[in-house]
Formats: structure tokens, sequence, C-alpha cells
């Protein structure tokens, strides 16, 4: 089960405006091992964090993150107006709602869904 993840970054001031914009998030930011980092704040099982530093490569290589939302056209429309770009539009995938994918302000493959 995944209960934590990191997103690389190149410019962590950027990143926290694409996301705050694009997602609405909100972070804390830290200095941890080392490495600047931007923890997504909420209450959720699973947690996650904007990270920085030479072992994080923004890249749409990888695995991919999937954040639920409850409205994939507006989220989707955001990020492209915070600077994001479009990969994948809105695609319906039938009983499990509908998906999409952008590159976020770091380059990185970030995934949407959004149930029925």
């Amino acid at each position: 089960m995944i209960s934590y993840f990191e997103i690389p970054v190149s410019d962590m001031d950027r990143a926290m405006a694409f996301y705050g914009k694009a997602l609405g998030s909100r972070f804390t930011r830290q200095t941890i091992d080392g490495y600047d980092m931007a923890l997504f704040a909420g209450d959720g099982p699973v947690h996650g964090a904007l990270a920085r530093g030479d072992v994080y490569v923004p890249g749409k290589a990888g695995p991919v993150l999937y954040f639920a939302v409850e409205d994939i056209r507006a989220v989707l429309a955001r990020a492209v107006a915070a600077g994001g770009e479009m990969l994948y539009p809105v695609k319906d995938i039938g009983e499990n709602g509908w998906v999409a994918e952008f590159a976020d302000s770091e380059g990185n493959r970030i995934a949407l869904s959004q149930p029925r």
C-alpha cells in the first residue's frame, strides 16, 4: 500500500505556486535530511511532498501519481492555466469514472482521477 510520495522539483517556489493553483494545495515547508521539502497539507491515509535536491530529478518517465479530484475538468483547466501542459485529455473509463494527465511546472507527468 502507498503511504507517502515525493514529487521531484527543480524550483520549489514555482512548484508550490503551481500545485497551489492547480489543486488548491497548501504546504508546510521543511528541510529534511538536507533536502528542501514542501509537505502537502492533509489528513488522508496517503501523505506526500514536493522534494528538491540532487537525488530528485523531475521527468515524465517512471511511476505516475493519480490525484483524486471532484471536478477533473476544472482541475485540468487550472493546471494548464497555471503553466502545465495537458498530456492526456479527460477520458471516460466507464464504471471507474474519468482520468486525465498533465505535465506540471517541473516537467513531471501527473494524473487525475474522478470517480463516478
